[in-house]
């Protein structure tokens, strides 16, 4: 029995030996994290495993490429605007040569015959299709109807003084012109400039020709071998194609000349 006093005894001194232990230890890390003297700095230093996925995304080099805008200079493709001048230029020369060919009197009567004669009315020039409307009544006979009845001297005389030998006559408000048949000699004349006409238009079409391929050459350094070639084919393309419009309205012209109705 007095065995068993001794060693309740002991138990009890050892768990108050480690309670005061316990209160001590946590009395001392508390008076540590107040005092001035023994504040420790956090820890704030990256953790490991940030390092290492950092490592994998370290900055590259800069290429020389890069250095200056990061931008990659794209030529530009003129294609579309050097065929768009050329065969605006060309279309031009068409439209002069239609005109000039209008201006040639034939056997037979064509409304669009008169388009080229000026008329003078009160102090004014103007052409005659801004004056009258004219009308074809047969194959040889031209009406011109003024839309100002007081104009209808002046057209008559702008008329009679054009190179086409027409002498209207008077009906009523209207000018009725007849056309006389063309002579031999008249006929010879007018074909001659049918094809003087037809070698103007040609050479201004080829000009249009040698100022787009000039242009594609001096762009030759920033396009390809095969994109100059490509361009260059274009245009020959585009001028056989006037080139051959001409020559088509030449030869239905002289036909129309040189067939009397």
């Amino acid at each position: 029995m007095a065995m068993f006093v001794r060693r309740a005894v002991s138990s009890r001194n050892a768990i108050g030996f480690l309670i005061r232990s316990s209160l001590a230890a946590q009395s001392h890390k508390t008076s540590c994290l107040f005092s001035p003297n023994l504040i420790t700095a956090p820890d704030l230093s990256t953790p490991d495993f940030l390092r290492d996925s950092r490592r994998g995304f370290a900055k590259g080099k800069k290429s020389k490429d890069d250095s200056s805008s990061g931008l990659v200079d794209v030529a530009p493709d003129i294609g579309p605007t050097v065929k768009a001048a050329a065969s605006s230029q060309m279309e031009a020369a068409i439209d002069a040569l239609s005109r000039d060919l209008t201006k040639l009197r034939t056997g037979r009567a064509a409304p669009g015959m008169l388009d080229h004669i000026v008329v003078e009315t009160g102090g004014v020039k103007m052409p005659l299709n801004h004056l009258a409307l004219v009308s074809v009544l047969d194959p040889k006979t031209l009406s011109i109807n003024p839309y100002d009845p007081d104009t209808v001297k002046d057209l008559e005389k702008a008329i009679v003084s054009s190179p086409l030998g027409l002498n209207p006559k008077l009906e009523g408000q209207r000018l009725v012109a007849s056309i006389p048949a063309l002579t031999k000699e008249h006929i010879q004349a007018m074909c001659k400039i049918v094809t003087k006409s037809s070698e103007v238009v040609k050479q201004s079409i080829r000009r249009a020709r040698q100022k787009a391929l000039d242009t594609i050459k001096k762009a030759g350094s920033s396009l390809s071998k095969d994109e100059v070639k490509r361009l260059e084919k274009e245009v020959e393309e585009l001028t056989k194609k006037f080139v051959k419009s001409a020559e088509d309205m030449c030869k239905s012209k002289e036909k129309e000349i040189t067939t009397q109705a």
